[in-house]
Formats: C-alpha cells, sequence, structure tokens
C-alpha cells in the first residue's frame, strides 16, 4: 500500500504522465500505448526491487527506516521544481517500442525507482513493492495517456505538484524521526 501511495504522489508530480499523454496523442494505438507503459514501469519498478534486495542484508532496521526517509524526502523535494516539458521528437517506431523506450528511459534511476528500492529493502515481501509502485504509477499515467496532453494541460497541475511535493516530503520527515525514534 505505502508504494501504491508513494508512486501516486511521485508520478503526479513528475514528467512521465506528460510523455504518456506526448505519445497517446501521437498514435492512434492508445492500448499499445498503455501496455508499453505498464511493461516500462514495471521493469523499472522491478530493478529497483532487485536493488533493495541486494542492499537490505547491510542494513540494520533503524537504516532501513532512514534510507526511506531519505527517499520520500529527497523526492518530495525534487517536485517542487518545475518541470520541464517534454520535447516533441520526431523519433521513428511503432507506438509500443517507442512507449517502451521513452518510458522506459525516463524511469531508470528516478526518484520512484530509489522510493521502491527502499521500500523493497524493508519488506518481507519486496515484489509487492514493485507491484504497489506500478500499480500506482498506472493510475496515473493510463489517464493521462487517454485524456492526452491538451486535456492534461487544462488540469489544476501545478498544485496537484505541489501538494503530491509536500505530501511526500511530510512523509519523509515523519519515517526519518521515526527511524531515529524521536517520534
Amino acid at each position: 500500500m505505502a508504494a501504491l501511495v508513494a508512486a501516486l504522489l511521485t508520478q503526479a508530480s513528475d514528467r512521465t504522465p506528460w510523455t504518456a499523454a506526448m505519445l497517446g496523442d501521437r498514435y492512434a494505438n492508445k492500448s499499445a500505448v498503455i501496455a508499453a507503459t505498464a511493461l516500462a514501469l514495471a521493469l523499472g519498478n522491478a530493478l529497483g526491487v532487485v536493488g533493495g534486495v541486494l542492499i537490505a542484508p547491510l542494513l540494520s532496521p533503524n537504516a532501513q527506516g532512514l534510507l526511506l526517509a531519505v527517499a520520500l524526502v529527497s523526492g518530495g523535494i525534487t517536485a517542487f521544481w518545475p518541470l520541464r516539458p517534454a520535447k516533441h521528437r520526431d523519433w521513428r517506431g511503432g507506438a509500443f517500442l517507442l512507449s517502451l523506450i521513452a518510458i522506459g528511459l525516463l524511469g531508470f534511476g528516478d526518484r520512484m525507482q530509489f522510493i521502491t528500492a527502499a521500500l523493497a529493502a524493508r519488506s518481507e515481501t519486496p515484489a509487492l513493492a514493485a507491484v504497489g509502485a506500478t500499480l500506482g504509477a498506472l493510475a496515473v499515467t493510463i489517464p493521462a495517456i487517454v485524456l492526452g496532453e491538451r486535456n492534461l494541460r487544462r488540469l489544476p497541475t501545478v498544485a496537484i505538484r505541489l501538494s503530491a511535493a509536500a505530501a511526500l516530503t511530510a512523509f519523509g520527515v515523519v519515517q526519518g524521526l521515526a527511524a531515529l525514534r524521536l517520534i
């Protein structure tokens, strides 16, 4: 559940939905864009889980909590910066391949992957971190694909981004204080 909420907040303040909306506008076959986006997000989150599983034995429970706090706070703070709009590129390729590559490149090493790794490091069932993060990210990107870029611009995106940034930062601070046993 934590991964799902973190992914919702992170993706609401990220470039991934904008790129997905742009791809949804570009291709008539929105189902191919959605399938490729789902695969790219699942692979990226799975990679995050692998990182979390590899580092978990090296960390004490308090250190795992601090890792999560750092991931949440860093994800929240970076969300305060305005998003740079995705550039329309003249790449060639089908809807599935281009969407897979574009979303995969955006997700590689991003803050959601860091948060997923931190959640997996603390979890007894780390695979659920990838499932929750993927579902949360898809809950934001699929509507963006269906709406398209023009309709996405009609939403109060600045308010959504700043609210998500504040929530991620606040959750991270609380997590850090709890890991340090201050609350």
